[in-house]
């Protein structure tokens, strides 16, 4: 099951259960003016043009049900799986203690806002990267671990400080649904925010043809012809942006965390074959870690002799596997599929998913064993740029690019 879905910061808690309320009452006018008033009062009551009023209704009622669809299954999923990184049984995170002035003798000093990373080989988790052929780690061959939540972080993942919790491919906190958009919500967050662009411009057009026809009447303005016209204009134009936005982002497999860190390398562990020769210009690790550190260092030579005293069990010495610690540039992205592809990762592989909120992105699947994440030919051009030695074969699912 999920876990709760709790807010930190006051301001963001009330903004994500106000705006909703806000879309709602601003939607059922609209709704009201649009069809009621201008389509059937004006139109077809009062002008005739019974054809013009039917066509602008069935649009607008159309988008009008795509919308709601759609933004509710934004808004459901962000309040019931945001997609948090599952923490270890019995393991909280550490809760940060209000900021304030140490002028009392009272004041704990000794509180530590960062954890450091969990040493043990048997680590609760660790297994779970060093089972891959390839996975984001730290500069050293670990995984990136978060002090917060005391666990290591699965790839693409991001600590909220919103929620307090690690959130995997986290894009943005969004108070018009209502919470936290990330992989499982981020398809259905721009099927909403598209249809509500097209619902905006089906009131935008309604209202500017009313308009028209009421100043060449009379010359007089209709407060409810313009009210129309500045709010489907306001909203079309923020949720256009939003689409667009978005729609870039799964174009290229990237989110507004990686827009921000855009200059940041990665460092991507990558299995090497068995009893494979290493060579210079790269830093290995060795799975599953011994008592002290397996870290090699430059040139592939072996920084720990503590292997003698803590031999390794039978299951272990099968499960052993040598990492290459490989950096990308800073411009590369490890995940980018090609735009077709990273389209279809995000919002499904079938029309009926592009258009209807029915299932979660194929990205949210990660039980390959190739990566957590599907990635690109990145990791072979890394292979061929520091002389890897080859691994023969793709991992079991074959949906992988071959690493």
């Amino acid at each position: 099951m999920p876990d709760k879905v709790h807010f930190r910061n006051l301001g963001t808690l009330w903004a994500v259960r106000l705006t909703p309320v806000f879309i709602v009452a601003a939607i059922s006018f609209a709704t009201y003016d649009v069809v009621a008033y201008l389509c059937f009062q004006y139109l077809h009551a009062r002008r005739g043009e019974t054809g013009v009023a039917v066509a602008l209704a069935v649009l607008y009622l159309l988008f009008l049900l795509l919308t709601i669809a759609t933004y509710l299954r934004t808004f459901i999923t962000v309040q019931r799986d945001p997609a948090m990184v599952p923490l270890p049984p019995g393991r909280e995170p550490i809760e940060k203690p209000p900021v304030r002035r140490r002028n009392r003798r009272d004041d704990d000093l000794e509180v530590a806002p960062w954890t450091p990373p969990d040493v043990n080989p048997d680590s609760p988790g660790l297994e779970a990267f060093y089972s891959r052929a390839v996975f984001q780690c730290d500069v050293d061959g670990r995984p990136k671990w978060c002090s917060e939540c005391r666990n290591w972080k699965p790839d693409r993942s991001h600590h909220s400080s919103e929620l307090g919790r690690c959130i995997r491919k986290l894009d943005h906190v969004c108070p018009w649904v209502g919470g936290m958009v990330s992989e499982t919500s981020f398809n259905f967050f721009i099927q909403f925010t598209f249809y509500c662009t097209l619902l905006c411009t089906v009131s935008l057009a309604a209202g500017a043809y009313c308009l028209s026809l009421q100043l060449r009447e009379d010359n007089s303005l209709d407060g409810r012809s313009v009210a129309i016209i500045i709010l489907a204009g306001f909203f079309g134009f923020f949720t256009f942006g939003m689409t667009l936005t978005s729609g870039r982002y799964a174009l290229l497999n990237i989110t507004n965390i990686d827009m921000l860190r855009k200059s940041q390398a990665y460092h991507l562990a990558i299995r090497l074959p068995p009893n494979a020769t290493t060579r210079q210009g790269f830093s290995t690790m060795t799975y599953p870690l011994a008592r002290e550190s397996s870290w090699s260092g430059h040139g592939g030579q072996s920084a720990n002799n503590e292997e003698q005293t803590h031999p390794t069990s039978a299951r272990d010495e099968r499960a052993t596997h040598t990492f290459a610690i490989i950096p990308t540039g800073p411009d590369e992205n490890p995940w980018d599929l090609g735009y077709w592809r990273n389209f279809k990762s995000v919002m499904g592989n079938n029309i009926i998913e592009w258009l209807l909120p029915i299932r979660h992105s194929p990205c949210c699947n990660h039980e390959s064993m190739e990566s957590d994440y599907e990635m690109g030919g990145l990791v072979q051009e890394l292979r061929q740029r520091y002389n890897l030695p080859a691994e023969g074969g793709k991992a079991a699912g074959g949906n992988h690019a071959t690493v």
